[in-house]
């Protein structure tokens, strides 16, 4: 359980954010631990990455309180954004740099020493099994690569918080488990994981504090075994919470599969 006397990683409070007539998120409260892996779970539409996007300072909510370590977002959102990494879906790269040269340029805007930056750069590269592609240029990288290349860009600064979005989403089995053993490692050192997910198994593996969305509100939050309740699977528990579980496999679909095709 989270220790009282030290400020939780992110909190947030009121947070609104509508696109049109589109409400996105409805005004939610959110309080995640420090020092923990903390999965943000919903089904598509949920509200997930506009949430991430606005505590990250990527995306000005219209109202509410967002704090990283217990500083304001958007009031300090230079100290702020020293302190995080963020994993964004669909990250956008320099594709024409190569792999080390991406790290190294990424390291020297953060301000860190070159010298520095060009050690943690090799470790990292080293450890995310990139070495024997450092100098092949980004645009040339598989999916699983850019998941991992972009991994290193966002922990090289040893941030407080890493906020990860899909991070497993398109990667193969190798770069996953490479992946999820360097996230294990990063979170053993008392550091915080945030990442969001649809996939109920590897939230369930991963993660000791989960929160759940629906419709743009937090439904249930807390400690995984919490959430989970009585329920077999943190999946059981998701379909209940969501309102998922009378939906039926589709009825209507008296012509799919069978002989009587035409």
């Amino acid at each position: 359980m989270p220790n009282a006397s030290v400020a939780p990683a992110v909190r947030v409070h009121g947070l609104w954010k509508r696109f049109g007539q589109q409400v996105a998120v409805a005004g939610i409260d959110l309080t995640l631990p420090a020092g923990h892996f903390v999965g943000l779970v919903g089904p598509n539409g949920a509200g997930k990455t506009t949430t991430l996007s606005m505590v990250t300072g990527l995306l000005r909510p219209d109202h509410g309180l967002i704090e990283v370590g217990g500083a304001d977002v958007w009031r300090d959102p230079v100290a702020v954004k020293s302190r995080i990494g963020v994993l964004p879906e669909g990250l956008r790269l320099f594709e024409r740099l190569t792999g080390r040269e991406l790290l190294a340029y990424t390291g020297r805007l953060r301000g860190i020493p070159g010298a520095e930056t060009d050690r943690r750069a090799a470790q990292l590269l080293d450890v995310l099994d990139l070495a024997g592609a450092a100098n092949k240029l980004v645009v040339d990288y598989s999916t699983g690569m850019r998941k991992k290349i972009g991994l290193a860009a966002a922990l090289l600064h040893n941030p407080e918080v890493l906020f990860l979005d899909e991070p497993f989403e398109g990667v193969d089995p190798v770069s996953a488990q490479v992946i999820r053993g360097v996230l294990e490692r990063y979170t053993g050192s008392g550091a915080t994981v945030v990442f969001s997910s649809h996939v109920m198994e590897l939230v369930e593996s991963l993660c000791d504090w989960v929160a759940v969305m629906a419709t743009g509100t937090i439904v249930a939050q807390g400690p995984l075994a919490e959430v989970r309740g009585q329920a077999p699977t943190l999946q059981d528990a998701f379909l209940t919470l969501v309102g998922a579980r009378d939906r039926g496999p589709g009825q209507d679909l008296d012509w799919l599969g069978g002989a009587s095709r035409s």
